[in-house]
């Protein structure tokens, strides 16, 4: 995954939850998930729009 390792990747979850703290971590990731979604969602749309001008 991007090149990275278990160990990058457990520095970065380490230091992601000093920084949040444990309680903030999950609210992050659903932001996260749903804005990942909208954005997916609104290229698809675009793609869309794009086949029906065709």
């Amino acid at each position: 995954m991007f090149g990275l390792g278990f160990p990058e990747l457990a520095v970065i979850a380490i230091v992601a939850i000093v920084i949040f703290g444990p309680k903030k971590i999950p609210e992050i990731g659903g932001a996260l998930g749903k804005t990942l979604r909208g954005f997916k969602e609104e290229m698809n749309a675009t793609k869309d729009e794009d086949a029906d001008l065709k």
